[in-house]
Formats: C-alpha cells, sequence, structure tokens
C-alpha cells in the first residue's frame, strides 16, 4: 500500500489547522453559513437535513488495518458508532458536531487519511476497481495510477473551481468492475500489439438528472501520455463547461452541446500544446509508487480445511457467492457483505470495522477495500484460512451470504439524512431484503444488481441496475419509478423507464412480482434477470409490473 510522505503529511496537517481556526470563526459568529459553506465543503464538510455529515476520502478504496480502527474510533468517540461506505468508495459519518470536525481530522490525518476534494467542484476522490492488484482476470493493477492521479489532481490550481465535480474511474480488467461509462472520464487499462500500456479514455459519462454513457477519446493512449492528456480534457471542459446552469455543467453536457468530435478536437489541440512541458518526472513518480503497490509475500500451504469445510452448506453457500478468483492459485478475494436483510446497506458499526481490520492483518496480509457497491473487500486470503475467517465474520454479524444477489443492493441515504432526497430510500432496501429472505428465493434467482436512488441526482446509480428504483415526490407524496435493463459493467446500458411509478406501500410487491416472473421467463437457470431482459425486450416485464394495465404504461 502507498503511504503518505512527509509531504502529504505537512499538507494534510496544514488544511487541519487551517479549518480549526475557521470553524472557530464560524461557532463564534464572525462568519456566517453562507462565507463558511464553501470553507466546510473543501474539507468534506455537508450540511445535511438533521445534521453535518463529513465525507472521509479513501484513495481507489483501499484501506489498511489501521486506518480501519481509527475510522471505528472516530465512529465512536465523535459520532453514534457507525459509519456508512459509499458508492465512491468513502465513508460518511453522518452526526458529528462541528466543533468536533477538526479534531475528527486530526485523527485522520493521524493515519495519512483526510476528507479533501471529497465535495466541491473539483476532482473528487478517484475510484478503482475494489478488487485491484489481486483479480484473476486483471491486466494491470490500475491502483498505482490511480495513486498518481490523486497526488496530481490534490489541491491542483486549476482545477479547484470547475464548473461542477468531477469524476475519474478506472479498471485494469476487461470485466469493468469499476463502472467506468458512468464517469466524466473512465480510464481502461489495455495494451497495444507490441504489448506496451496504456490507456482507452472515455469521457462524458455521468447519471443524475441526465444519465449519459461515456464515449471513446482515445483507443490507445500511451502510459506515459495519461497526465497530460488528463490535464487536457480538464482544461478543455473548464473552459467550455456552463456555469449559467448547474444542471447542464457537468462534462456530459459540455460533449453533447460541442459533439465528441469538436470536443476531442480540443482536446487533442490542448494536448499537442502542453505535452512537451512534462519532462517524465510524472513516470518516475509513478516508478516508485509502483514499488509501494508490490504484492504482498503469498504462502503455498494446503487448501485441505476450506474443501472440508464445504460440507457444511451454510458454509458453502457463502464461498458461492462471497468468494471471487483470486491470479494466485490457493487464495480468494472474499467480499463482505454490509448488507444483512433489514440492515442499512452500507453501514458497518464501530466493533464490525474493528473485526474487519483484525481479520484483514491475522489472514489479509493487512489489505481491505471499499467496494462502490458498498461492501468491504478483503483481497488476499488463503484459502486454508477461509473456515476461520468465515467463523469470525458471522459471530460479527458479517457473513451474509448475498453478494451479487437481489439484497445486495446499492442505496442512497435518501431522505432519511440527505437534504436533496425526494423520498426514503433504506426502508425500501429493507422491506425489499427482509421480502426476499422470507421468499428464499435469492439463490435461484442469481445475479441481480437493485440499485435505489432518493431524488434524481441518482447516488444510488438506479441508471444502471438491472432493476433500478428511483424515488420521486409526487405532490408531497413518495412515488417510486422503475427502470429496467440497465447495466454498469463493460456491456452498459442505461435502465428503461417503466411507466408510472408506485406509492410507498407498493413498491416491494411490484419488484417482487418482476422477480418470482423473471423465473418463469428465463429459459434456464443460467439466464440470468438481465439476459432474459434483453432477449425479450420490456413488455413481458411490464406486464409483470402493470399487469392488465400494461399497454396503459
Amino acid at each position: 500500500m502507498y503511504r503518505y510522505d512527509d509531504f502529504d503529511e505537512g499538507f494534510v496537517r496544514a488544511r487541519v489547522a487551517q479549518f480549526r481556526a475557521q470553524v472557530e470563526r464560524r461557532i463564534e459568529g464572525a462568519l456566517t453559513e453562507d462565507e463558511f459553506r464553501p470553507l466546510r465543503l473543501m474539507n468534506g464538510l455537508y450540511l445535511q437535513l438533521h445534521a453535518y455529515m463529513l465525507r472521509v476520502a479513501i484513495p481507489y478504496g483501499t484501506l489498511s488495518p489501521a486506518q480501519m480502527r481509527q475510522l471505528a474510533h472516530i465512529a465512536e468517540r465523535w459520532d453514534r458508532g457507525y459509519g456508512h461506505f459509499t458508492t465512491r468508495q468513502n465513508i460518511q459519518f453522518n452526526w458529528p458536531r462541528l466543533k468536533d470536525v477538526p479534531d475528527i481530522l486530526g485523527a485522520l490525518a493521524d493515519v495519512g487519511m483526510h476528507a479533501i476534494q471529497t465535495s466541491g467542484n473539483c476532482v473528487r476522490n478517484v475510484t478503482s476497481d475494489h478488487f485491484a492488484g489481486a483479480a484473476a482476470d486483471e491486466i494491470a493493477d490500475p491502483r498505482p495510477i490511480a495513486e498518481l492521479l490523486r497526488q496530481w489532481s490534490t489541491d491542483h490550481p486549476e482545477f479547484q473551481f470547475l464548473p461542477r465535480k468531477f469524476k475519474i474511474a478506472i479498471t485494469g480488467s476487461p470485466n469493468d468492475r469499476a463502472v467506468t461509462r458512468a464517469h466524466d472520464i473512465g480510464l481502461r487499462m489495455v495494451r497495444n500489439d507490441r504489448g506496451e500500456p496504456g490507456f482507452e479514455v472515455l469521457v462524458g459519462g455521468g447519471l443524475g438528472r441526465t444519465p449519459m454513457l461515456g464515449q471513446v477519446v482515445r483507443d490507445f493512449l500511451p502510459q506515459a501520455d495519461l497526465l497530460p492528456y488528463v490535464e487536457a480534457i480538464l482544461g478543455a471542459y473548464n473552459l467550455k463547461g456552463r456555469r449559467d446552469n448547474k444542471y447542464k455543467a457537468r462534462l456530459k453536457i459540455t460533449v453533447f452541446e460541442n459533439g465528441l468530435e469538436a470536443f476531442k478536437a480540443d482536446v487533442e489541440e490542448r494536448f499537442r500544446r502542453i505535452r512537451p512541458e512534462w519532462s517524465g518526472v510524472d513516470q518516475d513518480l509513478l516508478r516508485e509508487i509502483e514499488a509501494a503497490f508490490a504484492p504482498p509475500a503469498f504462502r503455498n500451504a494446503p487448501v485441505d480445511a476450506f474443501e472440508a469445510a464445504r460440507a457444511n452448506p451454510v458454509f458453502r453457500a457463502w464461498a458461492d457467492t462471497n468468494l471471487h478468483p483470486h491470479r494466485v492459485e490457493g487464495y480468494s478475494i472474499v467480499t463482505v457483505s454490509l448488507k444483512a436483510h433489514g440492515a442499512t446497506p452500507g453501514d458497518a458499526t464501530a466493533h464490525q470495522m474493528r473485526v474487519l481490520a483484525d481479520l484483514a492483518e491475522t489472514y489479509g496480509h493487512g489489505e481491505l477495500r471499499i467496494s462502490h457497491e458498498q461492501n468491504v473487500i478483503i483481497p488476499h486470503v488463503h484459502k486454508g484460512d477461509l473456515p476461520d475467517l468465515w467463523a469470525a465474520l458471522r459471530e460479527a454479524g458479517l457473513a451474509t451470504a448475498n453478494v451479487g444477489l437481489a439484497s445486495d443492493m446499492i442505496v442512497c441515504p435518501g431522505m432519511d439524512y440527505c437534504a436533496l432526497a425526494t423520498a426514503r430510500s433504506i426502508p425500501i432496501a429493507q422491506q425489499i431484503a427482509l421480502r426476499f429472505e422470507e421468499l428464499q428465493v435469492e439463490h435461484d434467482v442469481g445475479p441481480l444488481k437493485i440499485k435505489i436512488s432518493g431524488c434524481i441526482n441518482a447516488c444510488g446509480h438506479h441508471h444502471v441496475g438491472h432493476i433500478g428504483i428511483l424515488g420521486l415526490d409526487r405532490a408531497g407524496v413518495e412515488n417510486y419509478q422503475v427502470t429496467l435493463g440497465g447495466d454498469g459493467t463493460e456491456r452498459a446500458s442505461i435502465g428503461e423507464k417503466m411507466g408510472p411509478g408506485f406509492a410507498h406501500t407498493e413498491i416491494v410487491g411490484a419488484v417482487e412480482r418482476l422477480v418470482l416472473g423473471y423465473l418463469d421467463l428465463r429459459l434456464s437457470p443460467e439466464e440470468t434477470f438481465l439476459e432474459s431482459y434483453r432477449r425479450l425486450g420490456p413488455e413481458p416485464f411490464k406486464a409483470l409490473l402493470y399487469g392488465e394495465h400494461a399497454d396503459a404504461a
């Protein structure tokens, strides 16, 4: 893992001291809320529906056990004993007191963490494949590139006041687990015919009120050209992006209004102009960063304990859903579900965080990951250790065997917390999960991505859910709109709106009809919900949702 150097340490400490003084001025009344707002946002502090919320950066989702323990400490000392992991691979604390936030930031700095650029119109946390450095299907580990981008973008003087927030995602696998096509810039690591490393570069993706998928601007960008090319994209956007209307300020709108080819021409011209200014020092830095991501010392040991444990049907169900192939024989990638049936998706208690830290230290070579799907990953676990790890997870309430299944939902905080939300999302997710637990059909249904957003901003990624649910306000009444056929993988697609929405008392039943009806529509148990939808089109699924009124939908 990458560790902050003295420069990083000094920079973060200076920001903490600066913000401490700003908080004191706000509490004393020397700063109004309007004056304080841009200052707190620069430090990841939001004013939510009921309280402040602090969003802490977890760059490319990678955490050490010490960092996870510090998050647990913060949750207990300054919050309400839990944290919420987000779709940006970050963590949010929902109840800090303003006077305590500088102390929280100081505690984060003690373990090389901060909340810088987790909000505001700047380059946000660079996200990546949560299986990076471990996955069997990986071309290369994308995390060194993500770290390079983090260092380059942090407090970049030209890009602190962009037209709107800016998101970058990178994957090192042809199987896209980073939803790269839903980002302002998506980077896919590839190699050319000569085996040289580079990137397929996509621009103009994003969800929200105007969902769009990113488009390719370069089929192959050499690795040495990455930073100047990304700078060229951001520079072109900074000049052409709209500042008169925040709803039209994202890069996707800039690309749409100007046309891909015209925007690409601007980028290429800017890139041609600035490329000679780059001496190659960024590549020297990249080599230093890559050394920090050297793989751990994997061991060669028997896996008999794992094979024996599979005789236990409960363990086998967990192993079949929560394990992913590792690039090293004898190892597995473990996804720890934070989606126990009826729980708040993405929440972890301080105790659970400490358990995860201990397990990563004991069995996982000292590494943890946060996925954009709001789960925790222990990326390197020897199969011989899996029975003991599973037993410890069970004791902590963390052994739910549902990764990739119906109850493993991405869910935004919704109206329980967010000042922007127009409907609740957490209670809907809880009810759906409990219903599927009651029906006992999740494993028969197989892979199914249900994603729920509490407003049009789409923080729950509903547009790319196989089943997407959007909560809206209809004349003061919560109404839930259903989209189908979304996909966040390398075959990305935006879901199609089905028809009229459902009341909060009806939406769980609507999802149940969809899922149970799919079991009758599929050609075989191997045909997933998404495959059935793509084969049949929306009409049979509309019929499941609306019955005899389907034609009018």
